[in-house]
């Protein structure tokens, strides 16, 4: 492994080092334990449930706001300032130093800054968000991993800061810092792209496909929300645990992020979130299910694991919809409201639910177990209900993985992926003609477009000899799966509008990954694309 590749990847920049102090000045307000900055004595149990209450409720609420905004008003997206998320963000954080001296008003300040701070936050996420989406996905995703990293080594570097001081450095230079870099680069934000001239009701389609191929995902990482969200409830009886707990997902954090960007210059990566998920729940659940016969200390371990891996499913979360924007050609504010509001929505009936099953008392069961009990109900709903439920249950679930092309030098193979090729097994299927009506679905994809997804999940269907060299053109240009699909269906003669009905996209998305396309072959018409593709022996792939 060249180490020189790797430290490469981990090199800061204005971008990642921005949302990295944004990451952690966020940690040390509203994340897995109470306030590690403020006074001891100042957070009571009272103080903290009012808080977190009133701050994950706006939280959760301004995401589903600014995804029907974006529907129905797109055009204020392309204008929305920072001070719209600073303002909130910043009186939010006055609120709660007021509360410390105004022991009198402690609680409506401290109600009024957690709803603030709810806005501002989310606010921010959602321009942070923004700016990840707008970028290519290979810059974008390595800001944001590396953010993540930068963010966990900035919050452990705000326990040298004297607790008294940081309080006030968070509104007064945190925020005007990490404020000015998303200004700074906002303004890079190239607004031609198709994700920011779309308006939405012109092709509705578009977007009840999207909603239908991303709940499920949703779904999964809101049910790590409810964990996490009922453990928070655990925790603002005891302010030390929640500091713990704060500590211990900053170091899971960094050591995921960190593995996650290293592993990904030498490998492509593929992640479903419902694949993940299938595989986590069995562990997840048996966790709570032995909250009630350990002690303490597992839960504070329980907490913090869970904290962890909730904090690498929201990095995952944003990976997502900063790809569903660039591949479908949506607003990236109505993709990251949709899902983020299903996720910290169920955050709040995580935390909301723990703390009510805390007071609950039955005869001859600890308040302990009342709480394990609820977080399994819950959990298993919501697998459940993310399998379909009673109708669609065994129903193979639509939602697109979430991809990471190697950061390998351009034109150099993948060998992982050559040597599995005498094991592939092809399938020729002829491409369904165009028909008058629309010939896409919006409940499923055309048998055409499900073999090509299949293959792009590494199943390996091929349709033939086109399908084979659009592959090999894959490994050697490091192509994403769909731009390797537009690249297919322009090979086999499809018109623009014929391939943004098949993809259920707009026909301005398929010309902006069609430039993408042969920017990154260096070519400039079709008659080249195909001459290129020829050059390609379909034979290195077996068969």
């Amino acid at each position: 492994m060249n180490l020189a590749t790797v430290a490469s990847a981990f090199k800061p920049n204005v971008t990642s080092l921005g949302y990295a102090l944004f990451l952690a000045t966020n940690a040390a307000g509203v994340w897995g334990g109470v306030f590690p900055f403020l006074p001891m004595e100042f957070q009571t149990p009272e103080i903290v449930f009012w808080f977190f209450l009133a701050q994950s409720l706006v939280f959760s609420v301004s995401y589903f706001a600014s995804a029907l905004g974006v529907y129905f008003l797109p055009g204020p997206t392309r204008r929305f300032m920072v001070i719209l998320a600073s303002t909130p963000y910043f009186f939010g954080w006055c609120c709660l130093i007021v509360a410390i001296y105004l022991e009198g008003l402690a609680l409506p300040m401290v109600v009024a800054g957690g709803g603030l701070l709810g806005l501002g936050s989310a606010g921010f996420f959602m321009l942070w968000q923004r700016l990840f989406a707008s970028l290519d996905a290979e810059r974008g995703n390595r800001d944001l991993i590396a953010g993540t990293v930068y963010g966990a080594l900035l919050y452990f570097s705000l326990y040298l800061i004297p607790v008294a001081v940081t309080s006030f450095l968070i509104p007064l230079v945190f925020l005007p810092l990490f404020g000015l870099a998303i200004v700074v680069k906002s303004r890079e934000i190239d607004r031609d792209q198709p994700m920011f001239e779309d308006v939405p009701r012109e092709h509705p389609n578009v977007y009840r496909r999207v909603l239908h191929d991303y709940w499920r995902s949703a779904l999964c990482v809101g049910a790590l929300g409810i964990c996490t969200g009922i453990m928070r409830s655990l925790a603002i009886g005891d302010p030390q645990v929640g500091s713990l707990v704060n500590v211990l997902s900053m170091v899971g954090a960094l050591v995921a992020a960190a593995s996650m960007l290293a592993l990904w210059q030498f490998k492509n990566l593929r992640l479903n979130v419902v694949s993940a998920y299938r595989v986590v729940f069995p562990f997840v659940i048996t966790s709570f299910l032995l909250l009630p016969f350990l002690a303490m200390e597992y839960a504070q371990w329980l907490a913090a694991v869970l904290y962890a891996v909730y904090s690498m499913a929201i990095m995952l979360m944003m990976i997502q919809c900063a790809q569903a924007s660039r591949d479908r050609g949506i607003n990236p504010i109505f993709i990251y409201g949709f899902f983020a509001g299903i996720v910290y929505v169920l955050h709040d009936v995580g935390f909301i639910g723990g703390s009510f099953a805390e007071k609950i008392m039955i005869t001859g069961i600890e308040p302990l177990a009342v709480v394990a009990l609820v977080a399994v109900y819950l959990l298993g709903l919501m697998y459940f209900i993310g399998q379909g439920g009673f109708r669609k249950i065994f129903r193979r679930f639509d939602a697109e993985s979430i991809e990471l092309v190697a950061l390998r030098p351009r034109g150099q193979r993948d060998d992982s992926l050559r040597a599995t090729g005498s094991t592939r097994r092809y399938a020729v299927e002829k491409l369904s003609e165009p028909s008058e009506q629309t010939g896409v679905s919006d409940a499923a994809p055309t048998p055409a477009r499900a073999a090509r997804r299949e293959r792009f999940d590494q199943h390996a269907v091929y349709q033939d000899r086109i399908s084979k060299q659009a592959e090999l053109l894959r490994q050697h240009y490091r192509l994403s799966a769909r731009e390797t699909e537009v690249m297919e269906l322009i090979a086999r003669g499809n018109t623009v509008a014929r391939i943004a009905e098949d993809l259920v996209v707009s026909e301005n998305t398929i010309r902006t990954h069609s430039k993408r396309i042969y920017a990154k072959l260096d070519i400039h018409k079709k008659q080249e694309l195909l001459d290129l593709m020829d050059s390609f022996d379909p034979s290195e792939l077996g068969g």
